[in-house]
């Protein structure tokens, strides 16, 4: 279990450094276009995720993401302990990341952000984002296990650009984010809006796929 954890955080860290890291340097380089901003931000996003499921995945499954390991849970493949130390070791790893890429571009450790991610069609957004998401990881894992890392970096490439939120479909991504007052920021306040979708977004994703594959009930 101590090496599931540190590859949790370690990934998630990783994870929350590039989306953070990627987004400042974009908006540095972009010369005041967004456009471009968001495709640089969604290059090195997709390729890190890519990364991290293909290095960490036999570790610990690769989750990073509290709303995917809630998933885990309700099929039974998580205890309940397992799932509470897996989010606490997405959240401490999630902030850590956000600190180290602001340490990088010399700023600020953690800055709560003013970036305002608000509405139903953020909310509506963020739960088809994590909805996507969860569906293309159990679909993946039932059919090709092996193109799980190149299934969800290319989901959430996509993702960046079909849904209004940019898909951010992960809370301890969401709560890193709220830490950086850069591109890729949300306003502390907005972030439960984002949770609830999120989760929403999360358990939908499973009662269908359920459906879909024929699987039996979680226990």
């Amino acid at each position: 279990m101590a090496r599931k954890l540190a590859a949790e955080a370690l990934g998630t860290l990783l994870l929350v450094c590039t989306v953070v890291g990627s987004g400042i340097m974009a908006v540095n380089l972009a010369g005041g276009n967004d456009a471009v901003a968001l495709l640089g931000n969604t290059i090195a996003t997709g390729a890190i995720l890519y990364v991290l499921i293909t290095i960490f995945g036999p570790v610990s499954g690769a989750h990073f993401n509290p709303a995917v390991s809630m998933v885990f849970r309700l099929r039974g493949e998580l205890s309940n302990n397992d799932f509470l130390a897996y989010v606490g070791a997405q959240l401490i790893g999630g902030l850590l990341g956000t600190a180290l890429a602001h340490a990088m571009f010399e700023l600020a450790l953690l800055t709560p952000s003013v970036n305002i991610r608000t509405g139903h069609g953020q909310f509506l957004a963020e739960t088809v984002a994590t909805f996507g998401l969860v569906m293309t990881i159990l679909g993946g894992l039932k059919y090709r296990a092996e193109a799980v890392p190149m299934l969800v970096g290319l989901y959430i490439t996509a993702g960046y650009w079909f849904t209004a939120s940019t898909s951010f479909a992960n809370p301890a991504v969401t709560l890193a984010r709220g830490f950086t007052d850069s591109f890729s920021g949300i306003r502390p306040a907005d972030m439960p809006l984002f949770w609830l979708a999120q989760f929403i977004g999360a358990v939908l994703a499973l009662i269908a796929m359920r459906a879909v594959l024929g699987e039996d009930e979680p226990s």
